[in-house]
């Protein structure tokens, strides 16, 4: 199994239970916030499916390639197919990524390191903000919750 093949199975475990806990959250709480200066949870998801986008691009352009701004959803729905198409366009961007952009040493924030070892920060920052999610999903009252990783 190529590296890259290894990096998104691993990935797709967590991603699909990111999705499978969107799924949990009611439409009432798209806007939910456990504190004032906290992300919503709308905006939480954008956020890792944006950061991940962002670690795959740089990447595959061997520089920082930021994400392109922020939206604003008005049902649970929206940011369920947002996250979808945000799922489907970064496992397509992976895919495109050869041995060699893989090793390739790549500058983000400061840090030095090969590209396989910025996708794999990229996935430990997801699963960063998934934990924080489901916080937030019990804070809001959600009885059950999937399991942290797909099954």
């Amino acid at each position: 199994m190529a590296k890259i093949d290894q990096f998104m199975a691993g990935w797709l475990t967590h991603r699909q239970a990111l999705i499978e806990l969107v799924e949990v959250i009611d439409n009432d709480h798209l806007h939910f916030k456990p504190w004032d200066e906290a992300m919503s949870v709308s905006e939480l998801v954008q956020h890792i499916a944006d950061s991940t986008s962002m670690f795959v691009r740089t990447v595959q352009n061997g520089e920082l390639t930021p994400p392109s701004g922020n939206q604003t959803f008005e049902s649970i729905t929206d940011l369920q197919d947002y996250l979808q198409a945000a799922t489907e366009q970064t496992l397509a961007d992976l895919k495109t990524l050869s041995d060699e952009q893989l090793d390739k040493q790549v500058e983000f924030y400061g840090s030095v390191m090969p590209g396989y070892a910025l996708l794999e920060s990229g996935k430990d920052h997801e699963i960063h903000h998934k934990g924080q999610l489901f916080t937030y999903a019990r804070l809001t009252g959600a009885k059950e919750l999937p399991f942290f990783i797909a099954r």
